[in-house]
C-alpha cells in the first residue's frame, strides 16, 4: 500500500495544535503523511501557486477548524483551493463548543478530533 498524503489547513494561531495533530503520523507503520504550507504572506502569488500544487499532489485535505479560522485568510484560501480542486475535505473541530463551519467548505463534513474520524476519512482516500 502506498502512503497517502493529507494536506493540513490551519490558522497560524493554531500551529501548536497542528503540531499535536500531525504528531499522530510518527509511527513507522502509519500509512499516511501530512503536509501543509505555513503562512507567511498568504497573498503572495508564489505562495498561492505552491499551495495549489501541494493540494493537487495530496490525496485529501483536513482543515483544523477553530475560533481563529474566520480571520485566517491563508487557511480559508487553502480550503477554497481544496474545494476548487475537488479534493476530499474534512473539517476537524479544535475548540469545545465552537461549531461554525467556514462557508468555503461547502458540504464537506466537520467532525470531532477523534482518531476514528480521522482514520475513516484517510481510509476512504485513493
Amino acid at each position: 500500500m502506498s502512503r497517502k498524503t493529507v494536506f493540513i489547513a490551519f490558522a497560524k494561531e493554531d500551529e501548536a495544535r497542528r503540531n499535536l495533530f500531525t504528531g499522530m503520523r510518527v509511527h513507522p507503520k502509519t500509512p499516511f503523511e501530512f503536509t501543509d504550507m505555513a503562512v507567511k504572506q498568504p497573498y503572495a502569488s508564489a505562495w498561492k501557486t505552491r499551495v495549489r500544487t501541494r493540494i493537487r499532489r495530496s490525496h485529501g485535505v483536513i482543515a483544523l477548524i477553530s475560533r481563529s479560522t474566520p480571520r485566517a485568510s491563508g487557511q480559508l484560501r487553502e480550503i477554497k483551493c481544496a474545494a476548487e480542486e475537488g479534493k476530499p475535505l474534512l473539517g476537524i473541530w479544535l475548540d469545545d463548543g465552537y461549531r461554525t463551519k467556514p462557508a468555503v467548505m461547502g458540504s464537506a463534513p466537520c467532525r470531532l478530533w477523534k482518531w476514528s474520524n480521522i482514520a475513516s476519512f484517510i481510509d476512504r482516500l485513493s
